[in-house]
């Protein structure tokens, strides 16, 4: 049985299976826009559930479901931003491109960690699908996103190709390359979760594709991170989680809640060894006090 979490601010979370929960729960063109970051079927373990189907057919066939899900609960101007491995992308664009119109094929680029390829090239990205369900009619606020146009800003160079020669803009709606660092034990935005999306990588998304008061949903939430800027920015959110370890996240750091079921719910607590040139000292490092001298 799904459960269901809620606070007076429009902020929504529940706990069970997505593809339930869209079907019962959430009604036909109701979401203004949609963050889909599923399991990749590539091995990696979310607390009880482990991310690998016995083949891509299979996994395409169950991402289909909630595809078309999604598709029906997203309003005629709603934009949806899909999200799986590089294996599995060639699936997704095109059952995808039948049903919706891409917009965008963004490249989330990263740098390394961990093993690198040694006979192969390694992976740095993952790939994103830009979809809208009506191309004439979708809310995309570019200035909210502009970046540095490193032509007008830094090179200070002349555009002659009017009547009259002006200044190239320093300011410009980013390309399809997005390059923003993944989520590290060290930064402050840290859960324990094996794919944690960084925080900047959903301001823009949610900036750029909804309004104030909209509604954004997220179907594999994880550590929450979209209903988490969602809230910051002024958005309602509805948040949809299978695993309780990654319910009691949202809870803290969306609804706000101290306890369930008893435990404490609190930010991670990080164990840091500091090496200062005069030997290393054992930290329990709270969220937020990372660089204190003192610790």
């Amino acid at each position: 049985m799904n459960q269901k979490f809620q606070d007076s601010n429009g902020h929504t979370i529940y706990h069970g299976d997505a593809l339930d929960v869209l079907k019962s729960s959430i009604p036909s063109e109701s979401i203004d826009l949609i963050f889909v970051d599923p399991p990749y079927n590539i091995g990696k373990k979310f607390s009880q559930f482990e991310d690998r189907w016995p083949s891509d057919v299979e996994y395409a066939e169950w991402s289909y479901k909630w595809i078309d899900e999604c598709i029906r609960i997203l309003k005629p101007s709603g934009t949806m931003y899909l999200m799986t491995s590089t294996q599995a992308m060639p699936y997704f664009d095109l059952y995808v491109r039948r049903k919706l119109s891409i917009l965008s094929r963004i490249v989330w680029s990263y740098d390394s960690s961990g093993v690198q390829a040694k006979k192969y090239y390694g992976s740095l990205y993952e790939p994103i699908l830009h979809c809208v369900k009506d191309p004439k009619s979708y809310c995309f606020n570019a200035d909210e996103i502009l970046v540095e146009a490193k032509t007008g800003a830094k090179r200070n160079l002349i555009d002659y190709r009017g009547d009259v020669p002006k200044p190239y803009n320093t300011k410009k709606v980013p390309g399809n390359v997005w390059e923003f660092p993944r989520v590290r034990y060290r930064m402050d935005e840290y859960e324990e979760h094996p794919s944690q999306k960084p925080e900047a990588l959903l301001e823009r998304i949610i900036l750029a594709s909804s309004s104030k008061g909209d509604t954004v949903l997220d179907p594999f939430s994880g550590t929450f991170t979209t209903a988490a800027v969602a809230k910051k920015l002024g958005r309602k959110s509805i948040s949809i989680e299978s695993q309780e370890e990654y319910v009691k996240i949202g809870l803290r750091r969306v609804l706000d809640h101290r306890e369930y079921r008893g435990e404490k719910l609190s930010s991670v607590t990080k164990n840091t060894t500091i090496k200062n040139g005069r030997g290393a000292k054992q930290c329990d490092v709270e969220m937020g006090d990372l660089f204190n001298v003192n610790c």
